[in-house]
């Protein structure tokens, strides 16, 4: 099929970002493009090749978003094509801006994730190749088994993409079971790495299991708060008026009250809307408790601004209260995702 008979071709692409391909393992590039009346969605994204239209993909994380980026940045460039008043392009031009800024914080918080999980599990040991148990029909998929567990051996299930085939884990080295591998399937593999080395499960629901990794990742990301590096960075910061610094799903803290100083908060639930709700940069956080939970400030699909604020969670008890003479009205940056993979990783590891 050539590009032009495709659906969605004549509407103009905004942006771009790599989503992963679960079934290959590599990584796809999706199209940000602009529908009518003035709003944005997601769709496929082909090139040319051969006179015929081609999905674009790359095999790691890090070369599509840097192809992405590049292509990102001319946003506002492209908003400018399109017969819009001054406040429609505008309006649509930061509605596209702010669904990269998601989709990043997204993909930094798994890498981060990621990268955490495979750390804190390094000294697990690792099988032998010889004594994986397999289908007997299916003894040449030793080797791929063998180098997913030397990256990850605490794996219950694995997906192998060039094969089409899943397994699951019983016992120590039996890997005898098939699952169907299905897309749902290829995901909850992927998964499976992140979630598994936190002693979680990869198909439970993923919202939760961030949100259980991010209160497992608390005391490790506190002790940041010791690095001459992350010091040097926050003091910059509040020479810049801010006193709430926002990194991947974590918050740097200036508390005044009680004794002064920096503490380590998290966001609230997961690092994209499911409302089509965008992060307000230029909203502040209003904060009534002491809540170890921060509501970034959003603006929902209507326009509405929304201040931020602090809570815990729901199956905690309620935060305590800051008396009204003391509620505080701070302002906020967000620094770029990898940051917080950078600072995890400068970390003498327990």
């Amino acid at each position: 099929m050539q590009l032009c008979e495709l659906s969605g071709y004549e509407n103009l692409t905004l942006a771009l970002f790599p989503f992963r391909w679960y079934e290959t393992g590599r990584w796809i590039i999706r199209a940000l493009k602009y529908v009518q009346p003035g709003d944005v969605t997601w769709m496929p994204h082909y090139i040319e090749a051969n006179g015929h239209a081609k999905a674009q993909t790359f095999p790691t994380y890090e070369e599509a978003r840097a192809f992405s980026t590049q292509f990102n940045a001319q946003i506002a460039d492209r908003a400018t094509s399109l017969n819009l008043d001054d406040v429609l392009r505008a309006s649509l031009t930061l509605k596209a801006e702010k669904e990269i800024i998601v989709q990043e914080r997204l993909a930094d918080e798994e890498c981060m994730m990621l990268k955490e999980a495979l750390r804190r599990n390094a000294p697990l040991a690792r099988p032998q190749q010889a004594d994986l148990i397999l289908p007997p029909d299916l003894e040449n998929l030793s080797g791929a088994l063998f180098e997913q567990l030397q990256e990850a051996p605490y794996l219950q299930i694995a997906f192998f993409p060039r094969y089409r085939i899943a397994l699951s884990r019983s016992g120590e080295h039996d890997w005898s079971h098939r699952l169907n591998p299905t897309k749902k399937c290829a995901m909850y593999c992927s998964r499976e790495k992140i979630a598994r080395g936190f002693g979680l499960s990869g198909t439970a629901h993923w919202g939760k299991t961030k949100v259980d990794i991010r209160s497992q990742l608390l005391p490790r990301a506190n002790k940041l708060l010791q690095l001459a590096s992350v010091q040097k960075l926050l003091i910059e910061a509040k020479a810049r008026g801010q006193r709430v610094v926002v990194v991947a799903g974590f918050v740097f803290w200036y508390e005044e009250s009680g004794t002064p100083g920096w503490t380590v908060k998290t966001v609230s639930g997961d690092s994209a809307s499911k409302n089509g709700e965008t992060l307000w940069h230029e909203g502040t956080i209003i904060s009534k408790n002491h809540g170890r939970i921060v509501v970034l400030p959003y603006i929902k699909e209507n326009g509405q601004k929304v201040h931020g604020h602090t809570k815990n969670s729901s199956h905690e008890k309620k935060a305590f209260p800051r008396h009204p003479d003391e509620y505080v009205e701070v302002p906020f940056e967000v620094l770029r995702g990898d940051l917080m993979i950078e600072l995890f990783g400068g970390l003498p590891y327990e």
